[in-house]
């Protein structure tokens, strides 16, 4: 299985932004689902494949009534809609209070996005915007069925202190702690950088040594250069080489280093073309 799960803690270190850079880069077909309950970004910010809007109505908000009766994976793809930049996306909801629809089956999406890598029809790994957590955020109850929860943080002191703090409780609430050298934990909580480029080694490694020190249960698995102008190019808000930007290229070393960690660990099929680095869309 390959759902990837990216989270904050707090504040707004541009979770958007960092699933849309690495769904970009993904090696294998993805799929990116918006799942943050107070509602999603790409709808306002993203253009479809046919050069308009994307419809809010297709996505998260038409997938609650077919999951209530059960959910095949390879049904996503009857919501999913393409972007501009070649992306596969399922719709956010449009305002938070539309999350109530989705109560309940929140385990039910994390099965059918985990399974989907198996699909023998249109396999492909399932990259989810899940937005700011708390401890009774239900987006959370799709978080055992991943293979990767990532948690995106900025540098500044207390947001490490946060990243910290979520990341110990979420090893304590989904028992993903270590298991020893030979056995993955299931899911593996890492934690993203967003960064200088000129500083992100040596911030990487110190954060990596806190959260060790902490006994979180967590590590380091990559940064993602603080990028402004990389994040308006992938939002179609700004013009230019966008494979060239530092978003990009920092976003490349991420997927690269997961795949190559644990991507054996991943059961499912699902190759396909990468490299979708157009304007798919940014974030918070």
């Amino acid at each position: 299985m390959a759902l990837i799960a990216l989270a904050a803690d707090k504040g707004s270190p541009g979770v958007t932004t960092a699933a849309v850079a690495l769904a970009a880069v993904w090696p294998r077909r993805v799929l990116v689902a918006e799942t943050d309950p107070a509602g999603g970004d790409l709808v306002y910010r993203g253009a479809a494949a046919h050069g308009g809007p994307l419809n809010p109505n297709t996505g998260m908000l038409s997938i609650a009534a077919t999951a209530r009766r059960g959910l095949v994976p390879d049904q996503l793809w009857d919501h999913a809609q393409p972007l501009s930049g070649g992306l596969d996306v399922l719709v956010g909801l449009g305002i938070a209070e539309q999350a109530a629809g989705l109560a309940g089956i929140w385990p039910t999406l994390g099965r059918a996005f985990a399974r989907l890598a198996d699909s023998p029809h249109a396999p492909a790994d399932v990259i989810a915007d899940c937005g700011r957590i708390a401890g009774d955020s239900a987006v959370v109850e799709m978080f055992p069925q991943a293979a990767l929860v990532l948690l995106v943080a900025r540098t500044e002191p207390e947001s490490l202190a946060r990243v910290r703090d979520r990341a110990a409780a979420l090893t304590a609430k989904l028992g993903a702690g270590p298991r020893g050298a030979a056995v993955l934990a299931t899911p593996l909580i890492g934690v993203v950088l967003v960064a200088d480029p000129a500083h992100s080694a040596k911030l990487a490694q110190q954060v990596d040594e806190m959260l060790m020190a902490a006994r979180t249960g967590a590590r380091v698995v990559g940064t993602l250069a603080d990028d402004p102008a990389g994040a308006a190019q992938l939002a179609g808000r700004k013009r230019g080489r966008l494979d060239k930007s530092l978003l990009i290229r920092s976003a490349r070393k991420v997927a690269a280093d997961l795949y190559q960690q644990y991507g054996a660990a991943w059961s499912g099929p699902a190759a396909g073309a990468a490299g979708h680095a157009g304007s798919a869309g940014a974030g918070r």
